[in-house]
């Protein structure tokens, strides 16, 4: 058996198991589905060399083609941005940039708040309690510590894995290093800003 027909074969095997990965990882089921579909398409492409394990060498590349999407959302996102600070007004009858807010602004600022509500739900009780009191309540960590009535390494400890999570789940979507992210003036009741947060 060619090695790409036992790979076709895994990746049918392990279907709904690398969906559920794809979906967790990116927190959208059409772009899972969408990213599923690539990653047979590259299971039907050129012979491999033989692969030691079949079901993580699909892991790591439905991984990699999700990361690529990032990389290419990110690009496409940073060149809208860049031809509309450049040459986004050019031969317009109205010059004055728009004071709204930039729509893919916006929508960033949109996902990424949704990414870490859907985090921050994912976190143990603990460390969600700590990081909602500390971050969304401006309780000190000494008094996240009488509150929770644990110690304040206690506290410590439930904020760092808090932040590792965080900063995982906005890395993983591709919006860690995101224009919101970066929007120092952006602060919403339902979350606070990426930059504070981490």
């Amino acid at each position: 058996m060619a090695p790409t027909a036992g790979l076709a074969r895994l990746l049918e095997e392990h279907r709904s198991e690398l969906l559920r990965f794809l979906r967790a990882r990116c927190g959208d089921m059409s772009e899972a589905e969408d990213c599923l579909q690539d990653l047979w398409v590259k299971t039907q492409a050129d012979p491999v060399a033989p692969i030691a394990n079949g079901r993580a060498y699909l892991f790591r590349m439905a991984n990699h083609l999700l990361a690529d999407r990032r990389r290419a959302r990110l690009r496409a996102m940073q060149r809208d941005r860049r031809w509309i600070d450049d040459d986004g007004v050019v031969g317009l009858t109205e010059t004055r940039p728009d004071p709204a807010p930039a729509a893919d602004d916006d929508l960033a600022r949109r996902e990424e708040a949704a990414i870490l509500e859907r985090a921050i739900a994912g976190l143990p009780q603990g460390a969600q309690r700590a990081l909602r009191l500390h971050r969304f309540e401006g309780h000190g960590q000494a008094e996240v510590a009488a509150i929770m009535g644990i110690s304040r390494s206690g506290v410590e400890k439930h904020l760092a894995l808090a932040m590792r999570h965080l900063r995982t789940a906005l890395a993983d979507c591709g919006f860690f290093a995101a224009a919101a992210s970066e929007q120092s003036g952006h602060s919403g009741a339902a979350e606070p800003r990426a930059d504070e947060k981490l």
